[in-house]
């Protein structure tokens, strides 16, 4: 069903996309929205498990989308880095495919959205001050990984 990569020879390995999804922080989500269009959004993300979370309000366009399709794609690019010829780019991405779905557990809610936070917060007191306040108004979405690639791309 997914097409293999055409330009192989840049094809990162899979442990390079796991560390590239460990250590970004941001990238963008896209589901099918409104009247069958595309709806992407640049969104924060932690990797856990082997899946991807995220967290969103409890109603809004995403959720829409999710609620009627669960198929998604999220796409994540590195910081560039300038070459050697110190005029073109090198830059890595990573795009994933899977089934996406709003976690109902909230336990793992909760879990996921402490893991969000420390990723972004600088100790785990501002996290549980944050959730304190908003965690009630919080959703937390999984998306289960079916196929992933990444490459490395000179820009020139």
């Amino acid at each position: 069903m997914f097409k293999k990569m055409r330009r192989h020879k840049q094809q990162l390995s899979n442990e390079r996309c796991v560390e590239l999804l460990i250590s970004e922080k941001r990238g963008v989500l896209a589901l099918c929205g409104n009247g069958g269009y595309p709806y992407a959004v640049p969104i924060s993300f932690v990797y856990e498990n082997g899946k991807l979370w995220f967290h969103s309000a409890v109603e809004g366009h995403k959720i829409d989308a999710i609620s009627s399709c669960e198929k998604a794609s999220f796409c994540v690019t590195s910081k560039q880095e300038k070459s050697d010829d110190g005029w073109s780019y090198y830059f890595e991405s990573v795009i994933v495919f899977g089934k996406i779905r709003i976690v109902t557990d909230d336990n793992v809610r909760l879990e996921m959205l402490r893991k969000l936070g420390m990723k972004f917060y600088p100790d785990a007191s501002e996290v549980e001050e944050e959730l304190r306040k908003s965690a009630a108004r919080a959703a937390v979405l999984e998306l289960s990984i079916e196929h992933m690639t990444g490459k490395r791309v000179r820009e020139k």
